[in-house]
């Protein structure tokens, strides 16, 4: 069960993992009776429609929409679970500055090895110049310079990581320890 909510901030360059990561969490949350829900940024971005694009704007408005469905279902009870590139250093200092009780973890992975598992071909669009907006292939993914977690998706398969996710949230009082 669950002490006290927390709000923990996946990202990542696209492809890496974060979406992965965070909805197999959510299960094992679920599985133990832990209140959660995750929140993607590629589902708000569709929210919004065809007509949002990819400029600054843009990008910080999906983040800023992040931040308050987090907070407000934080404020709820429940624990959450965002996913989302959040490369902009804008957009990080905004998450930051606006979350009570956040972890953030990087979802490390090479921009080769994203390409590779690429579901959405948007690596491919990106290197035959139909896209030009992607980060991590039209311009530098920077990685964030302390992140509270890094989980490595070349270097661990997803139940290590998801491990490694449990263990942490127990460590930072998050979680009661429990029987897996």
């Amino acid at each position: 069960m669950s002490q006290r909510p927390f709000i923990l901030w996946l990202l990542g360059p696209t492809s890496s993992g974060k979406s992965t990561l965070a909805e197999l969490l959510t299960l094992a949350l679920r599985g133990r009776e832990v209140p959660i829900i995750h929140f993607d940024g590629d589902e708000v971005r569709d929210f919004f429609g065809p007509g949002h694009g990819f400029a600054p704007a843009d990008r910080q408005r999906v983040v800023a929409t992040l931040v308050h469905l987090a907070n407000k279902s934080r404020e709820a009870g429940l624990n959450v679970v965002v996913s989302a590139l959040t490369a902009n250093p804008d957009a990080r200092a905004y998450v930051l500055a606006s979350i009570a009780d956040l972890i953030t973890g990087f979802v490390r992975c090479p921009i080769e090895v994203c390409a590779a598992r690429d579901p959405k071909g948007l690596y491919a669009k990106a290197n035959s110049g139909e896209i030009d907006t992607l980060i991590g292939a039209n311009s530098e993914y920077l990685a964030p310079e302390d992140p509270d977690i890094v989980l490595d998706t070349e270097a661990n398969d997803r139940e290590a990581l998801i491990d490694l996710l449990l263990t942490d949230l127990q460590r930072r009082g998050y979680l009661q320890n429990s029987e897996s």
